[in-house]
């Protein structure tokens, strides 16, 4: 168990936005930052809950207290509990379709809010049949009331585009505010599908959680696309006033934070408007020029890559001066980072509490259970663990 002082926590929010990162644990805010915040913070008391993980990818709370954890293998885990001592224990699950490789495989996963009657949950995988790849798919699952199986309910959404090598396969599933399922997908390298509107990769879609059909007031009718031109979005966070934030993958510089606009572009284009074959990495992740109309990023992170991962507003009076700020994870990173919102979803200050500066290695999943506290999981590939994060 280790501990952030309030001073410590205090003096990164103050550096938050320098231009240069340091060991001091700052990071490189782009040009969408604004002056940082001086408040003073809480301590953090860093736990950990499991061990014995592999690539954890999403957390799923229980309402009796236990946890779900995705993980990239295909195997989904119960603990018995969100405390430290939790035990681990792999559920039988039919996931022998899912293809494991490079970023694919068993990934992103909500808990139903019925699922006190229902016991039902939705994960998001990458599908393959006779040893190919064939798509990336939304499947909803049953626990049974033993908690030793879960068992395939139905395929709620199938379709969405899926790279032989896995590069780039999203897919970040979060419930909307007004209950709607919106998931966060890769653009799967393929130059043309983040501009494309009748492709499903390189979007955020909002779909209805029952059925996996589009919502009636989707922006474009008949549609389950919400936003589009992303590259790979594997954050999606709502916060408390309904807004959904998103952490976006960059290619070598200028990771993404972004605030979404139904019906909106973010100005992904590696085609460059269907002109060059391929996949072209060098076009700005939010090309302004292209397209004057595209959403110009929250934050960027600069001349570097962070490749910022998951996304959690932190939530409750507890957290002091951190209340509602939003949290992203990072895997080349190896750190976590903390960002100060404005009431327009403007980054104040951004800061990186010199407990996760690389100490933990690669972070993947990020949630907020219902008490307050922040859970993590790393993605090293050998004994990953469920990290909880609550003020000290």
């Amino acid at each position: 168990m280790r501990r952030i002082s309030p001073a410590a926590i205090a003096a990164l929010l103050a550096l938050g936005g320098c231009s240069a990162a340091s060991s001091a644990g700052q990071v490189p805010v782009g040009t969408t930052a604004t002056t940082p915040s001086r408040a003073s913070a809480p301590a953090l008391t860093v736990e950990t809950v499991a061990t014995g993980l592999t690539h954890g990818w999403d957390i799923g709370f229980l309402p009796d207290g236990k946890v779900l954890i995705t993980q990239r293998t295909g195997d989904i885990a119960l603990l018995s509990s969100g405390k430290p001592g939790a035990t681990v224990r792999m559920l039988k699950a039919d996931t022998s379709t899912v293809q494991v490789r490079g970023e694919g495989g068993l990934m992103g996963l909500v808990v139903h809010p019925d699922f006190t009657t229902s016991r039902e949950f939705t994960t998001c995988q990458t599908h393959m049949e006779n040893g190919q790849p064939v798509d990336i798919r939304l499947v909803t699952w049953r626990l049974t009331a033993d908690e030793l199986m879960a068992t395939r309910v139905k395929e709620l959404l199938t379709g969405l585009p899926i790279a032989a090598s896995g590069r780039h396969s999203g897919c970040r599933p979060t419930i909307a505010a007004d209950g709607a399922l919106l998931v966060g997908t890769g653009d799967t390298a393929q130059g043309t599908f983040s501009q494309d509107k009748g492709n499903l990769g390189g979007k955020v879609l909002r779909v209805d959680l029952r059925t996996g059909e589009p919502l009636p007031d989707n922006p474009i009718p008949g549609s389950r696309v919400y936003t589009y031109g992303h590259r790979n979005v594997q954050g999606v966070a709502v916060r408390a006033n309904g807004q959904v934030l998103t952490a976006e993958h960059g290619p070598d510089k200028n990771d993404e934070i972004n605030l979404l606009v139904p019906g909106a572009n973010y100005g992904w284009d590696p085609s460059q408007g269907g002109t060059v074959p391929g996949y072209d990495e060098s076009v700005p992740m939010t090309d302004l020029t292209r397209y004057p109309d595209a959403v110009a990023a929250k934050w960027e992170s600069g001349t570097t890559t962070e490749a910022i991962c998951a996304t959690a507003f932190l939530s409750g009076a507890q957290w002091g001066a951190l209340d509602g700020a939003l949290v992203a994870t990072a895997l080349k990173g190896a750190k976590l980072l903390l960002y100060t919102l404005d009431a327009s979803a403007n980054v104040v200050s951004v800061a990186i509490p010199p407990e996760f500066d690389d100490r933990y290695g690669r972070l993947r999943a990020a949630r907020v259970a219902a008490d307050g506290s922040l859970y993590v999981t790393t993605s090293n590939g050998s004994d990953d663990k469920l990290l909880r994060i609550t003020p000290g």
